[in-house]
């Protein structure tokens, strides 16, 4: 999915919440109980206000008072990461200050909060142009160092003025690293980096192709010692970041090398790639089902396969869940639950161990196909608790490459007093065999990676896969 997909569809997730209470003022916050300074939404944020201080002891404690590990977590290791940023940020701009050292912190979690606030406004008192920027880097880093890939702080989105529904921003192409990959697990990424998909913009205009390998970025090589560096998150800009990519790309079909520079923008997007389900009757017998996200989805997909068994004998199904990013763990099970009943499907579990078993919805008609699943290392989520389930139930097969092993547990939003969203997980996800997915993935039954060859003669080699074992 783009950037600007992910970011509304993780919106929407983070709004389907229910039930608020007015965050206490702050004069009673150190007297209130940690669960109660935060609470979910009710209705779609109010436009977001300044972050301050106080928006950032809200959410310290409401992490510690609902995070998975909130009760064991050391909170001195959110402040410390807070403290961090806030330096760096200083640094950056040349203000660095000789009162920014970090004061002693002892492990009580109200008295190390208010060392660190006297500290902070102490800091930003003398640098009142920086005041919201401190606050903005210091609450980011707080929330990135729990280290929790559904953990993050969620500002309105901002859009280019003339942005149009559905359009996209950036580059205009995809590769076969994401900056996710980069960012949560370098290692997870294998050369060479080359274009896999060529959606629009300055991408399309420039002449890049499926295949085209990308040798370096803005000088810099993607690879260092086998692992993904951060070069290549320079690929995928977000708004209103407009800063020229200079690429540097072989066409290995014919041996050409050419240097090129691309400037991110708004493009328009085809309206078939927009839609999260896609079917279609491949060689006469088999329903090809593609599902971009776990969104209100399940039904449009059973009604898919429904439409294309009118008339004849199924093979069986292929579901390709390449490049879906997750959603709702509901839609999840409900589309298991079209392929088995009466099955432990996932756990999510606190802490101590208390896990909570989550079912198949046993009023869902089984379709009684085969089934075969495509994967890669952008199913990430509630694909993955379907992937796992698949794998671990027997219901079907995988083919593709190992998913993403982003998986920590269903993200519950709470809205902090500056209207923006904070989110996390509760309790962490098991898969149906009580295994941990989350950083590890689910690897498939058949290997079959995506090369810069396949890409470029538009050969899909896991979907001939598939299609071999549903005719066995």
């Amino acid at each position: 999915m783009t950037v600007i997909r992910t970011a509304a569809a993780g919106l929407a997730l983070l709004l389907a919440a229910a039930c608020t209470a007015p965050p206490p003022p702050r004069s009673q916050a150190a007297s209130t109980t940690a669960g109660m300074v935060c609470a979910p939404p009710q209705a779609p944020p109010e436009a977001e206000t300044a972050t301050t201080i106080d928006t950032i002891e809200q959410a310290y404690f409401c992490i510690l008072g609902n995070y998975y590990s909130g009760a064991t977590l050391d909170a001195r290791s959110l402040l410390t990461a807070g403290f961090v940023a806030l330096t760096q940020e200083l640094n950056r701009n040349g203000r660095d200050l000789p009162e920014a050292g970090m004061p002693a912190l002892t492990g009580d979690r109200k008295a190390d909060w208010t060392a660190f606030e006297t500290a902070y406004r102490k800091i930003s008192d003398q640098v009142p142009d920086l005041r919201d920027k401190l606050a903005v880097v210091t609450l980011e880093a707080m929330v990135a160092g729990l280290g929790d890939n559904h953990a993050r702080w969620a500002h309105q989105p901002e859009r280019p003025l003339d942005y149009y529904d559905g359009d996209g921003y950036g580059l205009g192409f995809e590769a076969n690293v994401s900056a996710s990959q980069v960012n949560d697990d370098p290692g997870v990424a294998l050369p060479p980096l080359f274009v896999t998909t060529v959606e629009g913009g300055a991408a399309q205009a420039a002449g890049l192709r499926p295949g085209d390998i990308i040798e370096s970025i803005n000088g810099s090589a993607p690879f260092a010692d086998g692992k993904a560096g951060p070069a290549i998150t320079a690929l995928y800009p977000e708004h209103p970041d407009a800063r020229p990519v200079r690429l540097r790309l072989l066409r290995q079909a014919t041996g050409r090398r050419w240097s090129v520079t691309l400037k991110p923008g708004l493009y328009p997007r085809d309206l078939a790639s927009l839609q999260v389900v896609r079917s279609k009757l491949l060689d006469d017998d088999v329903a090809y089902v593609r599902m971009t996200g776990f969104t209100d989805s399940a039904n449009r997909v059973l009604r898919a396969i429904s439409r294309l068994r009118t008339g004849r004998t199924l093979a069986g199904v292929v579901l390709d869940l390449r490049g879906n990013g997750g959603g709702s763990p509901t839609e999840a099970i409900r589309l298991l639950s079209a392929f088995v009943h009466g099955k432990a499907t996932a756990y999510q579990c606190t802490v101590d161990g208390t896990c909570e078993t989550g079912w198949t919805d046993d009023t869902v008609e089984l379709l009684g196909l085969p089934l075969v699943v495509l994967t890669d290392r952008d199913c990430a989520s509630a694909c993955e608790h379907f992937s796992s389930a698949v794998k671990d139930l027997r219901i079907g097969q995988l083919v593709g490459t190992r998913t993403a092993g982003v998986i920590s547990g269903p993200a519950q939003a709470y809205l902090l007093r500056n209207h923006t969203l904070l989110s996390f997980p509760t309790k962490h996800h098991l898969g149906p065999n009580r295994e941990v997915i989350d950083r590890i993935g689910v690897p498939p039954d058949h290997y079959v990676p995506l090369t810069p060859q396949d890409a470029a003669a538009g050969r899909d080699l896991a979907l001939a896969k598939a299609l071999t074992l549903l005719h066995k």
